[in-house]
């Protein structure tokens, strides 16, 4: 671990001085062969996370509004780079968040470990991205005691089938295992529960996975659908996603509940929409002027509508 930590921390100093010579010589010198170029050189320093992230600068600089994104990108990045250098000065969980952005695993085993926070989890849905040759599915969840947001990834090759155990606009009585950070997101579900115990709790994980909490034919478990989740304010979400930013500025996606909303074709309560969201023509039509509660996925570039609930309370994918 000593010997990894020294080439971790010899990689980034060369991204410190990379960064530096970007921001003296300007923007527009870099392109996607040095971004491409630096990312192996991240990779053969053993700093995974970092080069996952300079690999992707060529999507910045695919965007109009680039100048600006592609600096920040830089900024997060020296960031990065400077808390990893000064680790040890660091809050621990702020610390471990570090260490996980620059690319030292977390195993499963290790999350599951942990002390699970059980609760009825609210569904709020997902979006599928391909990732270099996997795809990832990001499945988004909030707890209706705790009022938590997880995030439950699942990856696979291109072609194969994800997981789709966790169904938009359901709940599952389930006690979720965090990953250690500054600003827990991700999760894993440890178990499901029938019983009739009180939610919200932390509770030892079971290592075995129950039935959900409404068996079907034959004792197999099925989804189980239910109205509008509790929602929030927009200042109360703004205040949320400062909070999470606070404890981990690299954080580049959170789930939030809107309740009460009027959506318009590039606003939600406030909040921008993503520029490749598009005119929400499914959030209009449910809404039809009136408010509504819309579950969406927060992002620095803007809200991307996940689900909405229609007067019925049946959840409608946006």
């Amino acid at each position: 671990m000593a010997a990894r930590h020294a080439r971790v921390a010899a990689g980034l100093a060369e991204l410190e001085r990379w960064l530096a010579d970007q921001v003296r010589q300007g923007l527009t010198v870099a392109g996607e062969r040095d971004w491409a170029d630096l990312a192996r050189r991240l990779v053969d320093a053993q700093a995974p996370g970092v080069a996952g992230v300079v690999s992707r600068l060529a999507r910045v600089r695919a965007e109009d509004d680039w100048p600006e994104r592609l600096l920040a990108e830089y900024a997060l990045l020296h960031l990065l780079a400077v808390a990893y250098r000064r680790r040890d000065e660091l809050p621990e969980p702020l610390a471990r968040t570090v260490l996980i952005r620059t690319g030292f695993p977390v195993t499963r085993e290790e999350v599951l470990a942990g002390p699970a926070v059980r609760d009825r989890w609210d569904v709020l849905g997902r979006r599928d991205e391909t990732q270099e040759r996997l795809t990832a599915r990001r499945v988004w969840l909030r707890g209706r005691v705790t009022g938590r947001a997880a995030l439950v990834l699942s990856f696979a090759p291109p072609d194969h089938p994800l997981d789709d155990s966790l169904v938009t606009g359901t709940v599952i009585d389930a006690g979720l295992t965090f990953y250690p950070g500054a600003s827990p997101l991700r999760a894993l579900v440890a178990t499901r529960h029938t019983s009739g115990d009180t939610p919200g709790r932390d509770t030892e994980p079971d290592r075995g996975v129950t039935d959900d909490i409404a068996p079907g034919r034959g004792g197999v478990a099925q989804p189980v659908f239910t109205a509008a989740p509790p929602g929030m304010s927009p200042e109360d979400a703004m205040d949320e996603v400062a909070r999470a930013l606070a404890g981990d500025p690299w954080i580049d996606s959170w789930p939030l509940v809107l309740a009460d909303v009027v959506p318009t074709s590039g606003m939600l309560g406030g909040f921008p929409l993503h520029p490749r969201t598009g005119v929400p023509w499914r959030l209009l039509a449910v809404s039809g002027g009136r408010s509504v509660t819309v579950a969406a996925e927060w992002t620095p570039q803007g809200l991307r509508p996940l689900t909405t609930w229609d007067d019925d309370g049946t959840a409608v994918i946006v």
